[in-house]
């Protein structure tokens, strides 16, 4: 996941994001959500403590941000990956997707988000990987954990779930020298119905966001068909958080933004990045709380968020961050 902030511009409307946004509309069960319930009911959180970081066993191989904290890659444009390089980011990719599918059972009214931070942790390092958030940039813990109003880079703390609450792990592996990124938005207890339907159409948007990917297809597409779908479903797209291209590197070009843009550049075959908007029920602006982590709504809205690896092949796309 990386920051970045958008100003939005106008674009033209092919026939194709016509009939894509309008199979969005038909298919959803929820639409003008803000009109018709508010924000619903859930509770505000707020962070609380924070424990110690877990160690890394000394066999397990580390990124270079491992000690500085810092990333040190630079890459100029999108990397386009051999065979060789998409087994690894297959391999990362199923690893990561396996763990944040287990977690499903695991979250549950009374555990804490550092619980699942152990889970994650754990379950990593078993499986010879490193946690990626893990010292990137000084992020303290091997997950993100982003609950109701905290709109993207929660901290896991002793803040137990809640009945209704709606959360979303990001979990992210660094297996054999590559990384693999997704996430989801997970139900606890008995959601009310705007949380459930701001989950179900955000899980949607990312979907349809994928089934737009191929080779030759303009990068911008994205973020213009999801913005686009969310406004005519009375939500808003998160601007601060943007997709991002990995491999041996956790962040890279090519930027996929969520919203109306003018990214240049297109997809070939063998590129590989991340789509991951962030939907919300109210204001797009998020504010970053004094940990220079945690991104929360300003107007306490909740906020839900999806996110795949994908790979762009000679004739279409593929989803690498699929469990088993």
């Amino acid at each position: 996941m990386r920051f970045k902030f958008v100003v939005n511009i106008n674009f033209e409307r092919s026939m194709s994001f016509k009939n894509i946004i309008s199979k969005a509309l038909k298919s959803s069960r929820h639409l003008k959500v803000n009109n018709k319930c508010s924000f619903g009911k859930y509770n505000i959180v707020k962070p609380g403590l924070v424990s110690s970081p877990l160690t890394i066993p000394d066999h397990i191989c580390k990124p270079r941000y491992f000690i500085t904290g810092e990333p040190s890659e630079a890459i100029a444009n999108a990397e386009i990956k051999n065979d060789k390089q998409i087994v690894k980011m297959q391999r990362a990719c199923k690893l990561a997707a396996n763990i944040l599918n287990d977690l499903g059972s695991h979250i549950k009214v009374g555990v804490t988000t550092d619980d699942i931070d152990v889970l994650v942790h754990k379950a990593t390092i078993e499986n010879g990987a490193y946690p990626s958030p893990y010292n990137y940039r000084h992020f303290p813990k091997s997950v993100c954990t982003s609950v109701n109003n905290v709109a993207c880079h929660g901290i896991p703390d002793d803040r137990p779930l809640e009945d209704g609450d709606i959360i979303n792990v990001d979990v992210t592996v660094f297996l054999d020298g590559y990384h693999g990124d997704c996430s989801k938005t997970f139900l606890v207890g008995n959601v009310d119905d705007c949380g459930k339907a701001l989950v179900e159409n955000t899980e949607n948007c990312l979907n349809m966001a994928i089934d737009l990917c191929q080779p030759g297809r303009p990068f911008q597409d994205i973020g213009n068909c999801i913005s686009k779908t969310c406004s005519q479903m009375g939500y808003t797209v998160i601007p601060a958080f943007i997709g991002h291209g990995l491999g041996s590197y956790f962040h890279g070009p090519p930027d996929i933004y969520h919203t109306v843009n003018s990214y240049p550049g297109v997809m070939e075959p063998g590129m590989t990045f991340t789509i991951e908007p962030v939907i919300g029920q109210g204001s797009e602006i998020v504010e970053i709380l004094e940990d220079g982590w945690t991104a929360c709504t300003i107007d306490g809205s909740r906020t839900a968020q999806f996110e795949h690896t994908i790979l762009i092949t000679n004739d279409g796309v593929k989803v690498l961050t699929v469990p088993d």
